[in-house]
């Protein structure tokens, strides 16, 4: 044998280097492609347990006439079939006669504040997307609202909306005298529009900074072109920023409009259990007849029509505006 080789077996065969398993291969601990499938495991199991288990549960409680009587005996409230749905849907009777009320209130009052959110936010995107000295102090000013939380901006409306001591009353009646009298922002048919802009100050944040996202993606050439070729500011935005903008705003129209539909801080914040008539919005409509009036059935019926209601306008806005699709990408 000659020098070379024994040289050759020596290094593969000396006490430093590890000799190879048996069939030449080393055991894996998981199988090709299921790593990232054990990466999202965790937050499956929290989705399942904090979104998709309560909701199947509740869905359950709406077939049973599970109210006050049968809190301490819940298992043993009796089988109410479909009688809560119908209860709810019955508009000649009063449980359905308010929830159709609360309905209404709750489409006009969503139709408001996203529309002037999304108008708000593509406005002042506009604003700050063009060069100009302390632009970004104007872009931190705007997601001030955005960035406070829920509680604490609802809170300070609400003290600002105070009928005696509130800010608003003393800086229109007081400081700019544009009123005579002290009105109730709180109370009577001024509390859906206390609502409205209180929900409108914490909501178009979020509209500009995705726009204003979207706009910064639009390259300058276009406008350069579009300028050359002898088109107005206002020709360039209906021909240039609002098809680019489009997909994005679907999708921002669409998150604010579940988001308001749901919403539950600003009625309950600025009212508390009993709100006007005027602001009873359907979260909080549901959450008196579930918590204050103890009747978890006809309540559960009640989120479920919300949440089929919420499931059949999400699945036509996206299938009609193609959300989410090749031709938005």
């Amino acid at each position: 044998m000659s020098v070379t080789s024994k040289r050759q077996n020596g290094a593969q065969t000396g006490p430093g280097v590890r000799r190879p398993r048996s069939g030449g291969k080393e055991r894996r601990l998981l199988r090709p492609g299921t790593l990232p499938y054990v990466l999202i495991l965790p937050a499956l199991v929290f989705e399942l347990l904090i979104h998709i288990v309560p909701m199947i549960f509740g869905v359950v409680i709406s077939l049973f006439q599970l109210n006050q009587f049968y809190i301490r005996n819940w298992i043993n409230a009796p089988f109410a079939g479909l009688d809560n749905f119908k209860i709810g849907l019955n508009t000649q009777g009063p449980i359905g006669s308010d929830l159709a009320h609360s309905f209404l209130i709750t489409c006009a009052y969503t139709l408001l504040v996203v529309t002037c959110s999304w108008l708000f936010g593509v406005t002042a995107a506009l604003l700050v997307n063009a060069e100009f000295r302390g632009r970004g102090w104007f872009r931190t000013l705007f997601l001030i609202p955005y960035a406070l939380p829920i509680y604490v901006a609802i809170l300070a409306w609400q003290f600002m909306l105070q009928q005696k001591n509130g800010a608003v009353n003393t800086l229109l009646v007081q400081n700019l005298h544009v009123l005579d009298h002290s009105p109730f922002w709180l109370l009577g048919g001024n509390a859906f529009w206390s609502m409205v802009v209180t929900s409108l100050w914490r909501t178009w944040p979020f509209a500009f900074l995705i726009l204003l996202a979207a706009l910064q993606n639009i390259p300058a050439e276009l406008y350069d072109a579009a300028s050359v070729d002898g088109a107005s500011k206002l020709r360039q935005f209906r021909s240039i920023t609002l098809p680019l903008i489009r997909p994005v705003s679907v999708v921002v129209i669409l998150v604010m409009f579940l988001w308001t539909f749901n919403d539950f801080n600003t009625p309950y914040v600025l009212f508390g259990q009993a709100p006007p008539p005027t602001a009873d919005l359907l979260s909080l409509h549901i959450y008196v007849n579930s918590f204050v009036d103890l009747n978890f059935g006809l309540g559960a019926a009640m989120s479920t029509l919300l949440l089929v209601f919420l499931l059949l306008v999400s699945i036509v806005y996206i299938r009609l505006l193609h959300v989410g699709g090749e031709g938005n990408a």
